[in-house]
């Protein structure tokens, strides 16, 4: 089986999920963005496609051209209700692809902070995370598109995540991130960090108290969601 894991910043990888995936008989097959693009023959035949995150905006169509053509394959594919997973910018692409809209939030939220999952996220994979910090970094919202269940929220981003169908899943926070590998983040975030007056070793010791739990939390809620696509 086939993981086309679609990248907008390399660091911002699978992290924590790579290992789930393999284990569970996918083949990770990276692509950059805008470098290496996804066939349209590809991105409908791929067992699975995730769609990670990255520093743009689902709407930066006029600076990032090639951004239509994800918007269009990932349209296509979710048609098809081929299964397909989106992380932060994955998730506004899944919705702008669903017919959503996407557009910034009053203020940025990045730091690990729980989701507060409403019935149907306790219902749902994401029942792990019930309770559990994970980590945040956006800037961009997006609203639930038709046919999706919204699943989680915040106080400062209502939308937290929301499936649609079986084979759907849009999250705008990061269960994959591996906080033994934040310091990436911090590194290639760091103008962004400076500009939302965020405190940078703070953050460092919020990741790395979080190490076990998110693990554990990543783990429990990708194979839940593997184990129910059709």
């Amino acid at each position: 089986m086939k993981c086309i894991a679609l990248q907008h910043l390399a660091f911002e990888d699978l992290g924590l999920f790579a290992e789930v995936l393999a284990n569970a008989g996918y083949e990770i097959d990276y692509r950059q963005a805008g470098v290496f693009p996804v066939t349209s023959d590809e991105c409908r035949g791929a067992e699975l496609v995730v769609v990670l995150g990255g520093p743009i905006a689902a709407y930066d169509t006029a600076a990032y051209p090639w951004l239509h053509d994800e918007l269009a394959g990932l349209r296509e594919r979710l048609a098809l209700q081929r299964p397909t997973l989106g992380l932060c910018l994955g998730a506004q692409l899944m919705a702008s692809a669903l017919g959503a809209r996407v557009y910034p939030c009053a203020s940025k939220e990045i730091g690990w902070v729980p989701v507060e999952l409403n019935e149907a996220g306790k219902a749902s994979c994401l029942a792990p995370l019930d309770g559990v910090p994970v980590l945040h970094w956006h800037g961009d919202t997006f609203d639930v598109p038709p046919g999706g269940d919204l699943l989680a929220r915040t106080a400062p981003t209502p939308h937290q995540a929301f499936s649609h169908g079986r084979n759907a899943l849009a999250l705008q926070f990061h269960p994959e991130a591996d906080p033994a590998r934040i310091e990436s983040w911090l590194i290639g975030h760091a103008c962004e960090l400076v500009q939302a007056g965020i405190d940078i070793p703070a953050l460092r010791a919020q990741s790395a108290a979080q190490e076990s739990t998110s693990r554990a939390a990543a783990a429990a809620v990708l194979s839940t969601w593997l184990g129910q696509l059709q």
